[in-house]
This record gives structure tokens, C-alpha cells and sequence, in this order.
């Protein structure tokens, strides 16, 4: 029977899921320990984390690391930083492409859609509340408010299966959240103007149950295996 610490537990951030899937085999098999892992919005992957949730890594936001250090969360000296990610664009397979190469061609694209996805700003969603102030910067916040669609987080909110189920002609979401969907048109990421990079990091639990575990999995996602598919899935490595 498999004992209790032959498991790493991982609260992480939606945006790394399909990167953590692909690498699961592999770094079970270096690291001898099983992952069990759990997704949601950052954000409130963060909160639970604070509030004292079990886990052995999270991987959230970096400042999201930075924080839960600080409320002794999170052992001091574990931060590892993973990928870079920014919020991309997407519309359905077939569609036509909106030119989104500049923060004009942005703006029109999303006035003239009819429905545009996007993850939830209220529920710890890091590309909605970034989105939610481009809008506002570009005049456009009032225009956007009645055809907005907000998806409610975690695996269950992903972006993609807005289009795929034609709820949304255009999608908004992480590169990586966008890219796990097969069967969608992901056309790249926001204007460097109105963009963003996010940086996510995973560190130790101060409560590890699995601290050696915990602190395999930290290597493995720095080793040349997890660059590579971390660039696969349209993010670059940290």
C-alpha cells in the first residue's frame, strides 16, 4: 500500500494544469513520488493557501509566492520561479482573425464582437482583472459590460469551451489555459502596450507533509524537460 508521504500534494494555478499533466509521468518517475494536484483561478488558489489549506507546493502568481512567505505559508528560501505566461487572444476554429497586433486593431476587435469570454475579475482571476483595467484604459469598459462573459475559474472555466460551445466569438484568457483547448483558433498574445506577463512560481508548504517530495517537484520544474514543454505551451520558461 502506498504510504502517506509517497504523494505530493500541488494546489496550482490553473495556467500551469496541461503543463503539469504532460510532466506528471516524468516527474513521478525521477522524483518516485506521486502527484495529486488540484486547479484553480491563482487567486484563489492563494487564499486557500493562506487560509491554511494542505498542500505540500503551491504554484501561484510570484507575488502571490512573495505574500504567502510572508504570512508564513510558504517556507522562506523555496520560491521557484517557473514560466512566464501573458493573456492571448482566441476565436473560433474557421472564424475570421481580428488584427490584435496593435492596441487599436485590439480595441476594435472587441467592440465590434458581439460576446467575448474572459475569465471572472471577481474570482481570482489574474487576466480578467487585468483585462478588466484595459478596458477601462481604453474607453471601452461600458461598451464591454453587456456582451462580457465571464467564466467561473478553474478547469471548469476555461475559455476555449466558451467557443467551442459558440457562447463567445472571442476568448480572453492565459496563452496556456487558451492552448490546452483543441479545437479553437488561439491568434497570440495582447499588444505589448496593454499586455501582460505573469510570473508563476511554486514553493514548499511550511506545512509539507512530503517536504522532500515537495522539494523534488521544485527541481523538476526547472529541469531542461519542464523548459521544454513550458514553451510548448506557449509560455517561456523563468
Amino acid at each position: 500500500m502506498m504510504s502517506r508521504t509517497s504523494v505530493v500534494r500541488v494546489l496550482s494555478t490553473t495556467a500551469m494544469q496541461t503543463t503539469l499533466e504532460v510532466l506528471a509521468g516524468e516527474l513521478e518517475q525521477t522524483s518516485g513520488f506521486r502527484l495529486a494536484m488540484d486547479f484553480g483561478p491563482s487567486g484563489r488558489i492563494a487564499k486557500r493557501v493562506e487560509e491554511g489549506a494542505a498542500t505540500d507546493v503551491a504554484i501561484v502568481t510570484a507575488s502571490g509566492i512573495e505574500a504567502l512567505i510572508g504570512a508564513g505559508r510558504i517556507a522562506p528560501g523555496t520560491r521557484t520561479d517557473i514560466a512566464i505566461s501573458k493573456v492571448g487572444v482566441a476565436v473560433q476554429l474557421g472564424a475570421a482573425r481580428p488584427d490584435i497586433s496593435t492596441v487599436e486593431g485590439f480595441r476594435r476587435a472587441m467592440l465590434a464582437a458581439s460576446r467575448v469570454a474572459m475569465s471572472n475579475p471577481t474570482g481570482g482571476a489574474q487576466s480578467g482583472a487585468h483585462l478588466a483595467r484595459v478596458f477601462e484604459r481604453l474607453g471601452i469598459a461600458d461598451d464591454m459590460s453587456p456582451k462580457s462573459i465571464y467564466g467561473p475559474g478553474g478547469p471548469e472555466g476555461l475559455i476555449g469551451k466558451f467557443l467551442l460551445r459558440n457562447e463567445a466569438d472571442i476568448g480572453l484568457q492565459q496563452l496556456p489555459e487558451l492552448m490546452s483547448v483543441a479545437g479553437i483558433d488561439v491568434i497570440g498574445p495582447l499588444p505589448d502596450e496593454i499586455g501582460l506577463a505573469t510570473i508563476f512560481s511554486a514553493g514548499l508548504s511550511a506545512a509539507a507533509v512530503n517536504p522532500e517530495g515537495g522539494r523534488a517537484l521544485l527541481a523538476g520544474l526547472r529541469s531542461p524537460a519542464a523548459a521544454e514543454v513550458i514553451a510548448r505551451m506557449g509560455m517561456q520558461p523563468a
